[in-house]
């Protein structure tokens, strides 16, 4: 599934990521330093999410507190979140029914 992410902070304006379960399947970043994001984008490619933030997390870029990497971590968490969000909705919804004298109530998996 496709997400983008908005940067803050850094050269680039924006992460587009491809992610399949736990693991990015492709990365591209727009702007930023061209050469030194798209080798980033090719070292990730088919690595898990969790194996790039341990790695990625943190990293500065000269004096700024942030950099593509670290944003990028920042993406994927993002995504970790929203997916972790879809499932508990999915998971928890509930849906009643009301017919003639009677309450129907089904568990939505």
């Amino acid at each position: 599934m496709e997400y983008r992410y908005k940067t803050k902070g850094v050269c680039s304006s924006q992460i587009i990521l491809d992610i399949e379960g736990d693991t990015v399947k492709s990365a591209m970043f727009i702007g930023g330093c061209n050469g030194n994001l798209k080798g980033i984008c090719a070292l990730i490619s088919g690595m898990k999410i969790d194996d790039i933030i341990e790695k990625c997390q943190g990293i500065t870029c000269g004096s700024r507190s942030t950099s593509c990497p670290d944003q990028l971590t920042k993406a994927l968490i993002a995504v970790k979140e929203e997916i972790a969000a879809k499932i508990a909705t999915i998971e928890y919804k509930k849906v009643i029914v009301f017919s003639d004298n009677f309450l129907f109530l089904f568990h939505c998996i």
